[in-house]
């Protein structure tokens, strides 16, 4: 088999089915669920973002900005909330923490730089050490530690659409103080490399922000991993650079940005923080972009990693909002849990709507869109019609918040429904209670313990709220009994020549289809990343100016995918055409 082939087989392993029955506890679906918090301006929304995860004394310990404190898990999937108020910085921006001589090290954005230790983060017992750290050069922002095989520690940073991307060593028994002068590593280069470009799809010509460092030493590389163009933006990914020594010099590699999701349900998997679990298995966790109520209206995704023997990144982005398990084992098997998305635009029927919030947009699969009812009484409903009785397995309930002017720090929030199934939508069975729910889930998944087959399900809020009952979607997924779309023909990719960061993909519209996933690849074959779109074109900004590029393209809708098998490459035009 062509690398490029396996590659994309690697790439796109979350469509390939297995039995998930015995491993219902460890299945999960972006965003993750956390009690993502409210924030402190109005209008109430809520955030986490710029993250970073790392294993240490038996438990996952994860921090995000703006979150009052973090959390801690033993198996990645369920979380348990430490608020702080002994770390002085916890609501600073772009956490980092370092694992060092049994201790676990905090420190976030801003001056003056407050570097903060404990043994057993399980208990808010932070104590400020004496930091002799200070950002030497401009750029003063999402830093980043790294402690190398040899002992010896450093210090990233960088955030800014002028300045570069920054590192130098540090002396942890001197309080961190910097070693030797610090070294200019990742320069601004959109003019070469069109994911850097600022804009919704990287249109907006001009440079986006460089941020969010992160290093990680693989096979004696060091990988030097960095954001952009900037978080309110679906594009916004991770790429990275490679070298031989923790400061450089380092070399771009081609395949960026190697995190990257800018369709489907929730878009945007940047400012992220690559770490290993406790079986071996690589993970990237990042932030995932809402940007409707404020800019910084974010989530977070976390995305299976592998790398391969060229050290490429390779990341499953694009089918991370369904239902994938985590292992609990070293794995570079498929993680899927087999399930596909039954309730995309199927028929709806509600309660009642708020003007401007319609009831299909519970079912459009994207979340910066949201049905509201017009209150937040006991009674109000949505419903879905899924029409053929598929297997359903799992139901991901995305509440959105409509008129919730809270604001931290208040405490959690707690939705309590019910959800019911019908064959007919006139006799009920109750199937999901959560009357008495006292967990702050605002995404959350909930895998049904046997499949249940069929046509309608029904949620019902069941309590007052301090707002309207809304949702971003009401995401069912399962097995479909119906046929696969036919395969994908008239394929166009058309390069702009006066724009070679840009391209145009089209092909013919399948009516069966839900929906497209267009692969990309370098031209000697090499996978480079995938998209998820509902459209039959693609226009795309993010390509590196001196690359050709090859792609496929793949039909699929609830019953699973059609796969194209050949690879179109691009054409040129001096301007776009359809």
């Amino acid at each position: 088999m062509k690398p490029g082939y396996l590659l994309l087989a690697t790439a796109l392993s979350l469509l390939c089915f297995r039995n998930a029955e015995a491993q219902n506890d460890r299945i999960i679906a972006n965003p993750i669920e956390l009690n993502y918090r409210f924030q402190f301006e109005n209008p109430g929304y809520r955030e986490a973002a710029d993250p970073v995860c790392e294993y240490f004394k038996g438990k996952y310990y994860l921090f995000a900005s703006k979150s009052g404190g973090y959390w801690s898990s033993t198996d990645l999937v369920k979380w348990t909330y430490i608020p702080s108020k002994t770390i002085g910085t916890i609501e600073n921006y772009a956490p980092t923490v370092l694992v060092l001589n049994n201790t676990l090290y905090y420190m976030a954005s801003g001056e003056p730089v407050k570097i903060y230790k404990n043994a057993d983060p399980d208990k808010d017992n932070w104590k400020l050490i004496d930091t002799q750290f200070h950002f030497p050069m401009v750029g003063n922002t999402d830093p980043a530690f790294f402690r190398d095989d040899d002992g010896r520690v450093y210090i990233y940073w960088g955030c800014s659409d002028k300045d570069p991307i920054i590192g130098v060593e540090v002396d942890p028994k001197k309080g961190f103080k910097t070693i030797g002068e610090p070294a200019v590593l990742i320069e601004h280069h959109s003019e070469q490399y069109g994911w850097e470009v600022s804009g919704n799809n990287n249109e907006e010509n001009k440079d986006g922000w460089n941020e969010g460092p992160c290093m990680l030493k693989h096979n004696g590389k060091y990988y030097l991993q960095y954001a952009a163009p900037g978080t309110q933006f679906r594009v916004y990914g991770d790429g990275v650079y490679v070298g031989d020594n923790p400061l450089g010099p380092f070399r771009y590699v081609e395949r960026n940005p190697f995190s990257f999701k800018p369709g489907g349900f929730i878009g945007g998997a940047g400012h992220g923080h690559t770490f290993k679990d406790k079986y071996g298995n690589y993970w990237h966790i990042a932030t995932m972009k809402i940007s409707v109520r404020h800019m910084f209206e974010r989530r977070l995704g976390l995305f299976p990693l592998h790398i391969d023997e060229g050290g490429n990144f390779i990341q499953q982005s694009v089918w991370s909002d369904y239902p994938f398990i985590v292992p609990d084992k070293k794995t570079e098997e498929n993680v899927s849990a087999g399930w596909n998305l039954l309730s995309y635009n199927q028929p709806v029927a509600v309660s009642s709507f708020l003007p401007g919030f319609f009831p299909f947009y519970a079912v459009d699969e994207k979340i910066e869109t949201w049905w509201s009812a017009e209150t937040g009484q006991p009674g109000e409903w949505f419903q879905v019609d899924l029409r053929k009785k598929p297997e359903v397995r799992a139901i991901q309930v995305n509440f959105a918040d409509q008129d919730f002017n809270i604001r931290a720090p208040h405490d959690l929030i707690f939705y309590r429904y019910v959800i019911e199934a019908s064959d007919d939508g006139v006799n009920w069975e109750k199937i999901i209670d959560k009357c008495k729910n006292t967990k702050d889930a605002v995404h959350e998944l909930i895998v049904l313990d046997k499949p249940l087959e069929t046509r309608y399900l029904r949620i019902t809020n069941s309590e007052e709220l301090p707002g309207k009952f809304s949702l971003s979607d009401f995401r069912v997924f399962g097995k479909g009994n119906g046929d696969l779309p036919d395969e994908v023909a008239d394929i166009r990719a058309i390069k702009n020549t006066q724009d070679t960061r840009k391209y145009n993909i089209s092909w013919q519209r399948r009516k069966e289809a839900s929906g497209y996933i267009v692969s990309v690849f370098s031209e000697n074959g090499t996978y480079v990343t995938s998209v998820m779109t509902s459209d039959n074109e693609l226009r795309g900004g993010f390509f590196n100016r001196d690359t050709n590029y090859l792609f496929t393209i793949d039909s699929f809708n609830e019953n699973g995918i059609t796969k194209g098998t050949k690879k179109v490459t691009g054409t040129e035009a001096s301007r776009w055409t359809r």
